[in-house]
């Protein structure tokens, strides 16, 4: 489907789209989509897991619920997370920039607290840096890296994320599907109960696919990337998600903390 019919079609069949950041300023406008479609979600994959989602960035990164700290949100899209991002940020007195195509963050509110940078990251950078004023305490990429990952260099987005770090700041890369742990998964007992209840047939999932899958990223890249963190001058780790959340059995998070 060309990317200019992504934008008026009411049939998007998500599954079948070649997701990237034009895409996703396709998706941004079609007003047949929800707005967890237009950031690449069936409604099943989000409705009502939000709340939890939210819950856990806050687990994660506890500096969240502090006061008056930096906050910068790459790809935010244009769901209830983002909004949810910003009300706590209103509430702590943080400074907030979010970073996301001009289409993604026209339908997110305004506020004095806030700034928003157009276009791509990390190309942008310098634009993040200066709208945040000063020294970013908090980094929330989240269900963003794998799009990245096959968009830019991925080691380039960690780079750029821990120089624009503070010391003591930290950073939450989320949502990441590993191929590696979904094979796991799908190999498993439970794996194979789950794929046959999706789908509703007694048919196995198919079998991994031998070698690293092009695009994808899997144990390896995780690992590369944890440890090009570390290089750069962060405590790094590939930390689970809880079971609540809807993709938990098929998806890391990368965790940085910036001494």
């Amino acid at each position: 489907m060309p990317d200019k019919d992504l934008a008026i079609s009411q049939n998007v069949d998500l599954a079948s789209v070649q997701l990237d950041y034009g895409a996703f300023r396709q998706l941004a406008l079609n007003p047949n989509l929800s707005h967890h479609e237009r950031i690449g979600f069936p409604d099943s994959y989000r409705e009502g897991f939000e709340a939890d989602i939210y819950d856990d960035i806050c687990s994660k990164l506890p500096l969240f619920r502090e006061r008056e700290k930096t906050v910068v949100d790459i790809g935010p899209g244009c769901a209830n997370l983002p909004r949810m991002i910003i009300d706590a940020c209103a509430k702590n007195d943080h400074r907030l920039v979010l970073v996301d195509s001009e289409e993604m963050l026209r339908q997110l509110p305004d506020g004095p607290h806030l700034s928003k940078v157009r276009g791509f990251f990390p190309t942008n950078s310098e634009e993040v840096r200066q709208a945040a004023g000063g020294p970013i305490d908090i980094i929330l990429c989240y269900s963003v890296l794998h799009y990245l990952f096959v968009e830019t260099n991925p080691f380039h987005v960690i780079d750029t994320i821990v120089d624009m770090l503070d010391h003591g700041g930290m950073a939450l890369l989320g949502d990441i599907p590993n191929l590696s742990k979904r094979n796991r998964f799908f190999a498993s007992p439970r794996g194979v109960s789950f794929h046959q209840e999706f789908t509703g047939t007694d048919q196995l999932p198919p079998p991994p696919e031998a070698g690293p899958a092009f695009h994808k990223i899997d144990d390896g890249v995780l690992a590369g990337l944890v440890h090009r963190a570390q290089l750069a001058g962060c405590d790094a780790y590939i930390v689970p998600q809880p079971a609540t959340l809807p993709m938990s059995n098929r998806r890391d998070d990368l965790l940085l903390r910036k001494p």
